[in-house]
């Protein structure tokens, strides 16, 4: 054998070797050093005897670029696998758009995963399933001697790809009945079509927004635009983006490259343009947004309807305080949508000089301030505005109660309560916190 072929298959045994090793090691790290299932670790561990069950393993997986599962966890029909450069081109965005390069996905049994992990290693550009679907002589010496069994183990995993059985739907699948003739009436005038999730276009959309948003190069092409600076990236914006959890807490159940997202798939917005009268302009020259938020038709109903429903002193029952609450409910929905509204603003609006609002208010209104003022960032992470802002709408509701009413401590605590206890009011929190920690990461 050429020496050139002998170095190639050491090579190939390398980074064999080096992954079984590594896998070896972190299941012992959870071992004591006496423990006898390190022995018994060791050997399932060995070449021969871990690329034999991989082999026979590799039959539980399958690689697909279109999965089922991603439509419902619990569906059991095809998946699909489409090579990109295999469907006909047209103009829409779709898995023919991706390079051959394109991440594939694998789905099947969670357990059988290593194996793929096994088949990405790569030596020279090249990864050990697409040796294998070559019938690479090297990688055949590499896996074993027996040059017969060298080659039922490339035959198993280069089926890999290959379909498994006949194209089956299931009844938890989304089904469309495609009429392909001309009786409607006639069952057998209709084609049954299976839409499946584009799991290597998701991947690629997930990641090319992952870059975007939270690059070091993205990063500094946004400071650049906040500095009116010339910069050599563009900085990509996505407005109303979704994040749909696939897997609970078990995402490698759906996918091993949804398992790779935590689960996390992005959807774009497709909702059409909101219709404004006028520019929303930021609040300069005053203390305090509260004064313009009264001036909001609905907020001036709803605070009237309460006012006067309290001014006849009601009697105090559970329907009552449910009439009540009910009101206030609304006044915080309705400042919930007035908070969102600031965010279709620059970010850094409220460190404009004019700016006068008090520094609570800025913090609430303006959080993406946080990803380029460091000291906005500390005030915003110190989590003290929250409450802040909490008092003032309490102390400003208590005042939009008129002079009539005995408004005091008690009321005040009432509201600060109700806004503190708001499902949307705090998911907008938590929201804005996940996604600035992630920012900074």
């Amino acid at each position: 054998m050429p020496l050139a072929n002998n170095i190639r298959i050491a090579a190939i045994r390398s980074v064999i070797a080096e992954f079984l090793k590594a896998r070896l090691n972190d299941k012992l790290e959870k071992l004591g050093e006496n423990d006898p299932k390190r022995l018994e670790l060791a050997t399932q561990f060995e070449s021969h005897t871990w690329i034999a069950d991989a082999a026979r393993r590799v039959a539980q997986i399958q690689a697909v670029t279109h999965s089922l599962k991603a439509i419902h966890p619990d569906a059991r029909g095809a998946n699909l696998y489409a090579a990109p450069q295999s469907l006909p081109r047209h103009g829409l965005v779709g898995s023919h758009c991706l390079s051959d390069d394109a991440a594939i996905d694998v789905v099947g049994n969670a357990a059988a995963l290593d194996v793929y992990k096994f088949l990405r290693l790569t030596h020279d550009g090249k990864t050990l399933l697409e040796l294998a679907q070559a019938s690479d002589p090297d990688l055949a010496a590499a896996l074993s001697d027996d040059t017969e069994q060298a080659q039922a183990w490339m035959k198993a995993f280069a089926g890999l790809v290959e379909p498994r059985g006949t194209a089956t739907a299931h009844s938890l699948a989304k089904q469309v009945y495609w009429l392909v003739e001309d009786d409607p009436i006639e069952n057998t005038h209709f084609h049954l079509l299976m839409p499946l999730y584009a799991s290597s276009l998701a991947h690629r959309v997930y990641q090319t927004i992952q870059d975007d948003r939270f690059s070091d190069a993205a990063k500094a092409a946004r400071q650049a635009r906040f500095n009116k600076e010339l910069h050599d990236r563009d900085d990509h914006e996505y407005r109303d983006l979704a994040v749909q959890k696939l897997g609970g807490s078990k995402p490698q159940n759906i996918s091993q490259l949804n398992s790779e997202r935590g689960g996390n798939n992005y959807f774009l917005s497709s909702l059409p343009p909101r219709w404004r009268t006028r520019e929303l302009k930021p609040p300069m020259m005053v203390d305090s947004v509260f004064p313009r938020f009264a001036q909001r038709k609905p907020v001036r109903e709803l605070t009237t309807q309460l006012r006067r429903f309290l001014e006849i002193d009601p009697s105090k029952t559970m329907d009552t305080r449910d009439y009540r609450d009910q009101l206030v409910d609304q006044i915080i929905d309705e400042l919930y949508d007035f908070a969102g509204e600031f965010r279709v603003l620059t970010p850094g609006w409220s460190s404009d000089p004019r700016c006068r609002l008090a520094d609570d208010e800025a913090l609430w209104l303006d959080p993406d301030r946080a990803m380029h003022d460091e000291k906005f960032s500390a005030e915003w992470h110190r989590m003290e505005w929250p409450a802040e802002i909490r008092r003032r709408f309490a102390a400003w509701l208590n005042e939009a109660m008129g002079d009539k009413l005995p408004m005091g401590e008690v009321e005040h605590r009432h509201w600060s309560d109700e806004l503190g206890h708001d499902q949307s009011w705090l998911a907008r929190i938590d929201r804005d916190r996940r996604r600035l920690n992630e920012y900074a990461k």
